[in-house]
């Protein structure tokens, strides 16, 4: 292990090559029948009927060529879209599977949660389970005791801990197998998208566990999830993959936005004449063509610069008092503010609309955003009725003043609202 203390977890050049198709037979015989036919040319003996009985040459590599370090304390988040190696690498950093080649360092006991009931026998109940679990981290019968109440409680399943785990609910599962995770003597803490299972109300409970155990308790957690929210929660620290490699390392919005959006889209302009439109879209009296930014070689805009968006639709029956709304987002889908321009037209069937929105958005704090764009009308109660709903176009925001004050979105919010007008009188 490094000589640095602080680095509990160091990942060096790993790789993990799987062979795709039928692997091997299940005795020595099958496997001597399934090199004969192969010497031979012949078809694969042992393979299923309908199976493919080809000798598949094909590799996957899961993982190729991953390298990092994580520091005692850290609460690191781990995303990336289906297939990019996200359970394999947790695999590996548990022991689970090995690596094809490299290295992984530890400087610490690992108490980890890949599934629901991952560990669990389902034969016994939710105590022995978790007398089990401590002895398997290493832990003395007395040291599991003490922590016993404290996970009972946490687990919410007090009722039913001396009750076989095969009759737990899926919730009740997740529930003890958290808790035990996170009250036993551990120093890193991996999860693996397991508290879509339990309720708000617990995954927020967990959520508040896992953030307590690396600021308090000084635990390192490494917590794989799709959902970004609770990747904003937790983590100080993301790591993006793709592909079997690191894309990204380090801020979480950054992070974020990468997975998202594979970075910023610097599209201009944006056609929806093949778009589908969402199912809960009860009108079709007019569809937008397009949406474009005009006078713009990117997507960047400044703080004093006027936004000028060009949008183009075309009626399907005579239109009377149209309105719009804007809505922007952040890069992780968190609503940032909304521009609403209430009964700005009326038009005849088949009429072709061209229209330049103009927006000065000073409250911005710099960043990148995503947006909505809806049309809708409103009746004579303030009721809206959705008529046509369309992604709008992604920007990124920068600032030119006040650069010595660096806006901590994060925990301050979106929104940069204008300073007050200061004024100083005599005591």
């Amino acid at each position: 292990m490094d000589n640095n203390e602080s680095i509990i977890i160091k990942v060096e050049n790993i790789k993990k090559q799987y062979r795709l198709g039928t692997i091997g037979g299940t005795t020595l015989r099958e496997e001597i029948q399934r090199i004969g036919a192969k010497l031979k040319k012949r078809e694969d003996p042992t393979s299923k009927i309908g199976g493919n009985t080809n000798f598949s040459k094909d590799k996957f590599w899961a993982l190729n060529g991953i390298s990092f370090e994580i520091k005692k304390g850290e609460a690191v988040g781990i995303i990336g879209h289906n297939g990019a190696g996200k359970s394999t690498l947790l695999k590996l950093l548990c022991r689970v599977t090995a690596p094809t080649a490299g290295k992984i360092s530890y400087n610490g006991r690992i108490a980890s949660m890949l599934e629901v009931g991952t560990g669990f026998h389902a034969e016994l109940t939710g105590r022995e389970n978790v007398y089990m679990n401590g002895a398997i981290l290493g832990m003395t019968k007395k040291e599991i005791d003490s922590k016993m109440e404290d996970i009972i409680e946490f687990s919410e399943c007090r009722q039913f801990i001396d009750t076989p785990v095969k009759r737990y609910s899926s919730g009740m599962y997740v529930k003890l197998a958290f808790s035990v995770a996170a009250h036993l003597d551990a120093d890193i803490m991996i999860m693996d998208e397991v508290l879509a299972v339990g309720d708000m109300k617990f995954q927020q409970k967990c959520l508040k566990k896992m953030r307590q155990a690396a600021t308090e308790e000084g635990k390192t957690v490494l917590y794989v999830s799709h959902n970004m929210s609770t990747i904003t929660q937790l983590c100080d620290r993301c790591i993006v993959l793709g592909k079997g490699k690191v894309i990204f390392d380090g801020d979480v919005d950054k992070a974020i936005e990468i997975y998202m959006n594979n970075g910023l889209d610097t599209e201009l302009r944006k056609v929806y004449t093949s778009y589908e439109r969402p199912k809960w879209l009860m009108f079709d009296d007019m569809r937008v063509e397009e949406a474009l930014f005009l006078n713009k070689e990117n997507n960047i805009f400044t703080d004093d610069e006027t936004i000028e968006l060009k949008l183009v639709w075309k009626n399907k029956c005579k239109i009377e008092n149209l309105c719009i709304r804007w809505e922007i987002y952040t890069m992780n889908g968190t609503p940032v503010g909304t521009s609403c321009i209430d009964k700005f037209y009326s038009g005849d069937e088949g009429e072709k609309v061209s229209a330049i929105m103009k927006y000065k958005f000073l409250e911005l704090v710099e960043g990148s955003y995503n947006s909505t764009i809806t049309f809708y009308y409103k009746d004579d109660d303030g009721n809206n009725r959705n008529i046509d709903c369309v992604p709008g176009l992604k920007f990124e925001k920068k600032l030119l003043y006040n650069k010595d004050l660096k806006w901590d979105a994060k925990h301050w919010g979106n929104i940069r609202l204008q300073n007050p007008q200061v004024k100083f009188c005599d005591v």
